[in-house]
């Protein structure tokens, strides 16, 4: 039997995509006012919208436990998978890695955790990459391989209207924080090394957009590309970005996907996110 692909829910890999590639997903927890639900499962994108558009209500993120995770490599292993690999959300941003790591332990060389530096789909290209590594027949060190070699040719932009929810989450430095506040500029993010790095800064919300537009295509260099955006409660925003960057990238321009972040990324970039994820042809 093929090698095993798991990863996790932020990855927000369209549904289809999931069975396709035969990908096993653990959901991380949510927690809205005291009440925890797994995301994507029993929390989804529009609760965590609500939750922040209120007073007075917390909200916040825990990784899935590292029960969850050998709960997981045992069943896939025990159907007959010749090995995992496991492709998570940064470690930069959350302790996912480390329980996929607590848990891969019990399994010796069977199973094997990647840190993808991203989250969406900037997760998401690397988890699929591995998938189809696995589908060709390729052994574990093969298929972690391909999921390595798709993070650097991945790249992950994303602006946010506030940095306010970043600062409350601990996702990015309170100084940069309180910087765009005082300035009342719009945050152009990326992450370098796994971690949220403040990359530009513009004036409105259209400049931002084409911001990201234009460091998606410098990102792009001249490689056929594989394209996902992401938005969170705004659609307008991610269609826009599509339209403007199929116009740029023409035929170079590959699989695109576009779907809304789910509620732990919501929970802490805040409604408004706009996020682009390009991923290089090798």
């Amino acid at each position: 039997m093929p090698v095993a692909v798991v990863t996790d829910s932020t990855a927000y890999l369209p549904p289809e995509l999931v069975p396709a590639h035969q990908l096993t997903v653990v959901p991380l927890t949510v927690v809205l006012n005291g009440v925890e639900g797994l995301e994507g499962v029993q929390t989804s994108p529009a609760d965590a919208t609500r939750a922040l558009s209120a007073r007075r209500v917390s909200v916040s993120t825990s990784r899935p436990s590292p029960e969850q995770f050998v709960r997981t490599y045992r069943r896939l292993l025990d159907a007959g998978a010749d090995g995992v690999v496991s492709v998570h959300l940064s470690a930069g941003l959350s302790g996912t890695v480390e329980a996929a790591d607590l848990a891969a332990a019990e399994f010796g060389d069977r199973v094997t955790v990647v840190d993808s530096l991203s989250c969406g789909m900037g997760l998401g290209f690397p988890v699929i990459a591995a998938a189809r590594a696995a589908h060709r027949g390729a052994d574990l060190a093969a298929v972690r391989a391909e999921a390595v070699a798709a993070i650097d040719r991945t790249t992950i932009y994303f602006y946010v209207d506030t940095l306010e929810f970043l600062r409350r989450g601990g996702r990015i430095n309170a100084a940069e924080a309180l910087l765009g506040t005082a300035l009342s500029v719009k945050p152009i993010l990326y992450m370098p090394d796994g971690v949220i790095v403040l990359c530009d800064k513009v004036r409105t919300a259209s400049r931002g957009l084409a911001r990201l537009v234009d460091l998606a295509v410098e990102a792009a260099g001249d490689a056929e590309i594989d394209l996902a955006v992401h938005h969170s409660a705004a659609p307008q925003r991610a269609e826009t970005l599509l339209s403007a960057l199929t116009a740029r990238l023409g035929g170079r321009l590959h699989d695109t996907y576009v779907s809304e972040a789910g509620a732990a990324v919501a929970a802490h970039a805040g409604p408004g996110l706009a996020c682009v994820v390009t991923h290089r042809h090798p």
